[in-house]
C-alpha cells in the first residue's frame, strides 16, 4: 500500500484484507525485534554530512535508488552470481529469495523508517547486498592466523582497487559501517545457512569475517585472546562493531537523561553574573579591615556603622538597587551595612537551592575537564593502555590517567561519528562511548594536546597532521541527550579534583574571578574607594588633619 493511497483508486476492500492478514501473521510471529536501524539525527547531519551519507555503495533499503550509487550495482549483481554458485543442491538464488521473503515480519520492523516497498523487492534486496557484504568480508575471514585465500576473495580483488587506488577500498569500508547503511545480520546468516552444511558451519564463517572485520576497522587495539563476538547477539554489522568497543557492563548501567538543546559540550563559567561571589569578597575584605584596631581605623569603623551613616546609606541604595547595573554593588553594599536583613532571605535561599540540586540531570559543566597541556603542567602522567573504553582510569595515588590506544587513519572520523549516531538513535543505552569522545574532546584543544598524547603512545596518527586530530575530537561536540555514566564521570571527577587541587591553579582561578573576569568586581573596588574618601573627609572634618606633622611622626 502507498503511504499516502489516492481516494480515488483506493481499494477500500482489498486494505481490510491486508490489515487482517498482516495482524494474523503477527500472531503467529509474535517475537519482539526491536528497531536497530536508525535514521541519523538532522543536527549530526548538518556538523558532517558526508561522514553519515554512503559516497560509494548502498546497503539496505535507505540509499538503494540514489543515482550517484548505480555504479556498484553491478559489482553488487556480480557477488550474487557468483554466491549462486555455492548454494547447496539444485537451489538457485530464487531459494535464497524465497527463504528471505519468509522473514519480512522480522526485517521491516529492524529499520526505523517505513520501507514503501513490496515483499518481494525487499526479499531481493536483501539477497543481493547480503552477497555483496559476506564476499567483501571473506577478505577479512581469519584462517589460522592468515587472512582468507578462497577464491571468494580474490574474486573481489578486482572490486577492491577498482578505481585504481587503495582510496575505493577505504571508501566501502566506510559505507560498511554508515548507520542509515545496514542489513539485519540475521539476512548474513541465512545467506551462509544455504551456503553450508549446518548453522554451525556458517555461524563459524561469520564470526571468523566479523573478528577479521573488527580488527581491520577498529580504531582501537584489539586484546590477546578477546572474548569471541556474539553472533546471535549483534544486530547487525556497526552494533558489532559497538559491542566490541562499549563493554556490556556500560552499556546497562542506568541513566538519568536530559535534552542537550545547546549542542556543544564545552561549558562556560557562569561566575561573572552571579552576586553571591562579589559579596563573598566584599565580605572577607571586610572582615580583614574589622581585625584592625591601630591607626584611625577603629574611628572609621564606628563612624561607618553609626546609626546616621546607615540610615544616610540605607535610602539611596534602596532606591539604586532598581537601576540596572547598579543593583549588584547596592545589594553587596546592604549585604555588609544590614546582614541581619539578608538571615531569613539566606535560609530560604539554601533550603530551595537544596531541594533543586536533588532533583537536578547531570549538567553540561560535569563534563568540562583541563586540556592534556593544562594537566601536564600539573604533573599528571599520561598511559596508554590496551584495550576499549572500559581502560579509562584515573590513578589518584600516582596521579596518572589511563586513555586506551586509539588509531586515527582516513576511515577513522566516520567510524567514531557513526557509533555516536547509533548510541544516541538506541534508546535503550547509555551514552558511554559518547562520554567517552566528550572527554577527548575536552582534553585535546589543540595540536600540541594531540602531540603530547602522540608521544605516549594513546594516539597513533595514521593522518597527515596533529592539527587535523585535534580538529577531528573538537568537531565532535554534539550528542542527542546527556547522560549519566558512573565509571566515566568519575574519572572526569577525579581528575579536576586533583588539578583543582594544585596551588598554582587555585590563585590564577581566584585572580581570573576577582580580579580579571568581572566588571562587577572593578565597580565594587571603585566604590570601596569611594567609601574610603568619604570616610577620610569625615575623619578630617572632626579632627584637623593638617595639624599632624609627617616629620613627627618619622621621629
Amino acid at each position: 500500500m502507498s503511504s499516502n493511497p489516492n481516494p480515488i483508486n483506493f481499494d477500500e476492500s482489498q486494505w481490510i484484507i491486508n490489515i487482517r492478514q498482516t495482524l494474523e501473521e503477527e500472531i503467529e510471529n509474535d517475537i519482539d525485534f526491536p528497531v536497530c536501524i536508525f535514521s541519523v539525527p538532522k543536527f549530526l547531519i548538518s556538523g558532517d554530512p558526508d561522514s553519515y551519507t554512503p559516497q560509494e555503495v548502498a546497503i539496505g533499503p535507505y540509499h538503494s535508488w540514489r543515482p550517484e550509487l548505480y555504479e556498484m550495482e553491478r559489482y553488487k549483481l556480480a557477488a550474487a552470481k557468483r554466491a549462486q554458485r555455492h548454494i547447496r543442491g539444485d537451489n538457485k538464488f530464487q531459494y535464497v529469495v524465497d527463504q528471505l521473503k519468509e522473514l519480512e515480519l522480522q526485517i521491516r520492523p529492524c529499520y526505523h523508517k517505513f520501507l514503501n516497498i513490496s515483499n518481494e523487492t525487499l526479499a531481493w534486496m536483501m539477497a543481493i547486498d547480503a552477497s555483496f557484504l559476506l564476499e567483501f568480508l571473506q577478505i577479512y575471514a581469519i584462517k589460522e592466523g592468515k587472512l582468507s585465500t578462497t577464491s571468494s576473495s580474490r574474486s573481489m580483488s578486482h572490486l577492491v582497487d577498482y578505481a585504481g587506488t587503495k582510496a575505493a577500498h577505504n571508501a566501502i569500508l566506510r559505507d560498511m559501517v554508515m548507520l542509515e547503511n545496514q542489513i539485519p545480520l540475521f539476512v548474513l546468516r541465512k545467506m551462509l545457512e544455504v551456503q553450508y552444511s549446518s548453522l554451525e558451519l556458517a555461524d563459524d564463517m561469520l564470526q571468523a569475517m566479523l573478528m577479521g572485520f573488527y580488527e581491520e576497522l577498529s580504531p582501537f587495539k584489539m586484546i590477546k585472546n578477546e572474548p569471541r563476538i556474539s553472533v546471535s547477539e549483534c544486530a547487525h554489522l556497526l552494533d558489532c562493531l559497538y559491542d566490541t568497543i562499549v563493554p556490556k557492563d556500560e552499556q546497562k548501567v542506568e541513566v538519568t537523561e536530559v535534552e542537550d538543546q545547546g549542542g556543544t559540550m564545552q561549558a562556560k563559567e557562569r561566575y561573572h553574573g552571579d552576586p553571591t561571589y562579589v559579596r563573598k569578597f566584599f565580605s572577607e575584605v571586610w572582615e580583614m579591615l574589622s581585625k584592625l584596631n591601630k591607626g584611625p581605623i577603629p574611628l572609621i569603623k564606628k563612624l561607618i556603622l553609626s546609626k546616621p551613616v546607615k540610615f544616610f546609606f540605607k535610602l539611596p541604595w534602596t532606591m539604586l538597587s532598581k537601576i540596572p547595573g547598579l543593583s549588584l554593588v547596592a545589594q553587596s553594599i546592604q549585604y555588609l551595612l544590614f546582614p541581619q536583613d539578608n538571615e531569613d532571605k539566606k535560609s530560604d535561599d539554601d533550603s530551595s537551592h537544596a531541594n533543586n540540586d536533588m532533583n537536578k540531570p547531570p549538567l553540561v559543566e560535569e563534563i568540562t575537564i583541563p586540556s592534556v597541556s593544562q594537566l601536564t603542567k600539573s604533573q599528571v602522567r599520561f598511559q596508554a593502555a590496551v584495550g576499549n573504553i572500559s581502560t579509562v582510569r584515573f590513578d589518584t595515588k600516582t596521579a596518572t590517567l589511563h586513555l586506551p590506544t586509539i588509531s586515527l587513519d582516513v576511515n577513522a572520523e566516520v567510524i567514531l561519528r557513526n557509533l555516536v549516531a547509533y548510541e544516541a538513535s538506541n534508546a535503550s543505552e547509555p551514552l558511554a562511548f559518547t562520554r567517552y569522545t566528550e572527554l577527548m574532546n575536552g582534553i585535546i584543544d589543540t595540536e600540541e594536546d594531540v602531540k603530547l598524547l602522540r608521544e605516549k603512545g594513546i594516539i597513533l596518527n595514521r593522518l597527515k597532521s596533529d592539527t587535523e586530530v585535534a580538529n577531528l575530537w573538537n568537531g565532535m561536540n554534539k550528542s542527542v541527550r546527556l547522560t549519566k555514566v558512573p565509571r566515566l564521570d568519575k574519572v572526569i571527577e577525579d581528575v579536576n579534583k586533583y588539578y583543582n587541587s594544585q596551588w598554582k591553579v587555585k590563585f590564577w582561578k581566584n585572580v581570573k574571578l576577582y580580579v580579571f573576569g568581572s566588571w562587577q568586581f572593578l565597580t565594587l573596588l571603585g566604590t570601596i574607594m569611594l567609601l574610603l574618601l568619604m570616610s577620610l573627609q569625615a575623619f578630617c572634618s572632626v579632627y584637623n588633619c593638617r595639624k599632624f606633622d609627617l616629620g613627627s611622626i618619622s621621629e
